[in-house]
């Protein structure tokens, strides 16, 4: 009885308080009023902050590019494959045949381990640690996608494109960065240096951090970093005022798309160079 009584009160505060945030622009006043009178620390604003961005972000916007997969070939000898594993640091590699488009399986570091820990080199056949491969469409959301990984226990998928082809692949951890922050491990040092991530022909997911001298650099670019070191204080000169996510600014020949920002900075944009 006290439980269901303790499920009631809780119904009607809920009930209470739900017909007065009916917009997530309200919502977000009343978790930063919050903050302001100290209810919540910065740290739990940007957690939930980060649960509500996810609910509007795609696999598109945080998987990594197939350009920068590491990835083994199905064929490919263990005394190849072994040094690529141990330096990427992942624990999941995709399998493929004759491209990145044929993903016919992923490895687990940890079956690798184990065999070697047991077997010769020679008694390896990787076709006897396939696992299953898990592919989800760029279009899918994040929230759906974390759902799904908890459900059923995986940790990675394959991201597919409208043809059918591979376009990246996205990680349980890259889905829970968005929410928490950055999970920095041992094999993250050259990670946190890559500011800019292609993501096709033509679009790149770029951290507003990035300094404005290695967009130059990567880009060919010209823009002065003379007033700004970052490309988000570059554009919060071009937009005048902090912009919300979608706000889209252009400078020279780049596009510029806010993918999330708060009331201090910008975090993540999504750049169109257009030639």
């Amino acid at each position: 009885m006290a439980e269901q009584a303790k499920k009631t009160w809780l119904q009607k505060c809920i009930t209470a308080i739900l017909p007065k945030i009916n917009s997530k622009e309200k919502l977000d006043r009343q978790l930063h009023a919050a903050r302001d009178n100290a209810v919540l620390d910065q740290d739990a604003l940007q957690m939930l902050e980060g649960v509500l961005s996810v609910i509007d972000m795609q696999v598109r916007d945080i998987m990594v590019p197939r350009a920068q997969m590491v990835v083994i070939e199905k064929d490919e000898p263990l005394n190849e494959f072994l040094p690529k594993i141990v330096e990427s640091g992942h624990s999941r590699i995709p399998i493929i045949g004759d491209d990145k488009d044929n993903v016919v399986g992923m490895l687990l570091a940890k079956d690798l381990l184990g065999h070697l820990y047991n077997h010769k080199e020679e008694d390896f056949n990787i076709r006897d640690f396939m696992r299953p491969v898990v592919f989800v469409p760029e279009s899918k959301r994040l929230n759906v996608l974390l759902k799904d990984f908890r459900a059923k226990r995986n940790h990675l998928a394959v991201v597919s494109d409208e043809y059918g082809g591979v376009s990246g692949l996205v990680t349980i951890e890259d889905v829970l960065e968005e929410i928490v922050g950055e999970i920095a491990d041992e094999h993250d040092v050259e990670d946190q240096q890559a500011f800019i991530r292609r993501q096709d022909a033509d679009h790149y997911a770029v951290a507003g951090l990035t300094p404005i001298e290695l967009f130059n650099e990567y880009f060919d670019a010209k823009f002065s970093d003379e007033e700004f070191d970052t490309i988000a204080g570059l554009l919060l000169q071009s937009f005048g005022h902090l912009p919300n996510k979608g706000e889209i600014t252009q400078l020279d020949e780049f596009q510029f798309e806010v993918l999330e920002a708060d009331n201090r900075q910008i975090h993540r944009l999504r750049v169109l160079r257009r030639t």
